[in-house]
């Protein structure tokens, strides 16, 4: 396991392997309900603020026990919270697919979140603690490199097992066998390295309070700005990522001839959100390198940057759907590349300012906050806004098509315009998440040499002599 390929020894290929691959079936489970959205309302005889309060009721739970995690995270073994947590969702995720109610599938979504909080507050911290610099960001891209795919690969797989197998509960029924073997993976492969090892130090377990560390936290600047832009970006992904595929088949409905699928529109959607994925996401470390020996500051100005550039992009992509199906696609593909930027570099910028004592902690705060303020809110709104636009939009003042391939009313019309009006809200994010970056731009350089400083002074020291107590076994 320590045979070195490239500067990476065996066992930490296995390891980052084994994260990717659990983050992968983590994305893939979050975003399978998107997929099959329609007939879940159609089985539960909801509405949009209701179909959106099931991915809300999910994250809540893993922003709530995200801190729990992170707390623990910083304090006691993290290759064990992990695969408790993974297999806590696993089980979860496969008793809900049995529910036949709305109450009772929407308890099970929250169970299914307080398992996925333990992956993600930790996860991260163990490549910290692996890697350093180059490879660190490199490893990192990798990493979140599995968040697009998996997503995409949700709606695709969702959309599919739902249709093949003629339900839509046999969509949330494959995850939770790849969690199972994943634990076994975790337990068995997986190695925990030793806390700050990357930086050159090896520092204790962290021995402040709950308080201390939310005091220390809440005034590092860079800290709380790359989480108020990450919370846009968590905003605007979860809307988007949520209400994306019924928005398309609400808006190509519209267009004279159009005869597609709904499960042709998911299958179209994950691709395209894979591939913007597969380019975005490693483009935002490598333009950062690539400009860091230049420019200091460069990582948020990066942020910021694709945030800024996406918002008017996705509001033409918004705008599109009732008159082309290749331009929506292609504008869609573009707005998201911008927004991948920002995955594995907000993760670098937590992991260089934060000192390693804190940063499960720190993670752990990260998704409390981008979570509660992000995705957890942005779907029930989106939703609760395109229901109360429908009590209001007066149907008269809509054309309705009448060379369609299927039959369109004048609430065919009203439900694609309330949703649109109501995913505008995205794109004023998007430009607020790019403000944020910008000013936490001023502060990275002071914040970053601040990180190094305490991480320095809580090394432990090395024995000196033979006969010596070693004080880092204290």
């Amino acid at each position: 396991m320590h045979v070195s390929c490239g500067g990476v020894t065996l066992g930490q290929w296995v390891t980052m392997a084994i994260l990717c691959f659990v983050n992968l079936i983590n994305y893939m489970d979050r975003y399978t309900i998107a997929g099959v959205l329609d007939d879940i309302k159609t089985a539960f005889d909801i509405d949009d603020d209701k179909a959106g309060l099931l991915q809300t009721a999910f994250v809540v739970s893993y922003m709530v026990f995200a801190p729990i995690f992170g707390y623990l995270g910083d304090r006691y073994n993290r290759k064990y919270i992990m695969a408790g947590g993974v297999l806590m969702w696993s089980l979860t995720t496969l008793a809900g697919s049995y529910m036949n109610s709305y109450g009772s599938f929407i308890l099970f979504r929250l169970f299914v979140g307080i398992g996925e909080a333990s992956y993600s507050t930790i996860a991260p911290t163990i490549i910290s603690d692996m890697f350093v610099k180059e490879k660190r960001s490199h490893m990192l891209a990798l990493f979140y490199f599995a968040i697009p795919i998996g997503s995409g690969l949700g709606y695709i797989v969702g959309a599919h097992m739902a249709s093949s197998l003629g339900s839509w509960h046999w969509a949330l029924r494959l995850t939770p066998a790849l969690g199972i073997a994943s634990v076994l993976l975790i337990l068995c492969l997986l190695e925990e390295p030793v806390r700050g090892e990357s930086e050159g130090t090896r520092v204790e377990a962290s021995h402040n309070t709950w308080w201390e560390d939310l005091k220390l936290l809440f005034t590092n600047k860079s800290f709380m700005l790359s989480t108020a832009g990450f919370t846009c970006v968590a905003f605007v992904t979860g809307a988007l990522a949520f209400f994306g595929p019924s928005f398309l088949i609400l808006g190509f409905k519209l267009i004279p001839g159009d005869d597609s699928a709904k499960e042709d529109v998911s299958f179209k959607f994950g691709v395209v959100a894979m591939l913007s994925g597969l380019i975005g996401v490693p483009l935002g470390p490598f333009l950062s390198q690539l400009l860091r020996s230049r420019y200091s500051r460069i990582d948020p100005l990066i942020c910021a940057a694709g945030l800024i550039i996406s918002a008017p992009i996705c509001f033409f992509a918004i705008l599109s759907p009732t008159t082309n199906k290749t331009l929506c696609y292609a504008l869609i593909f573009t707005a998201e590349l911008f927004l991948n930027l920002n995955w594995s570099i907000v993760a670098d910028i937590l992991l260089y300012v934060v000192p390693p004592s804190r940063r499960s902690s720190a993670e752990a705060y990260q998704i409390l906050f981008s979570h509660a303020l992000g995705d957890a809110s942005s779907p029930f709104l989106i939703g609760l806004v395109s229901n109360n636009l429908k009590k209001i939009l007066n149907p008269d003042s809509f054309t309705i098509p009448t060379n369609t391939s299927v039959p369109v009313t004048s609430s065919d019309v009203v439900d694609f315009h309330s949703m649109q009006y109501a995913l505008f809200i995205t794109c004023f994010i998007e430009v607020l998440g790019g403000l944020f970056f910008l000013l936490n731009a001023i502060y990275i350089r002071r914040d970053k040499e601040e990180a190094e400083k305490e991480a320095s002074c809580d090394a432990l020291p090395e024995p000196t002599h033979f006969i010596a107590n070693d004080p880092r076994e204290k």
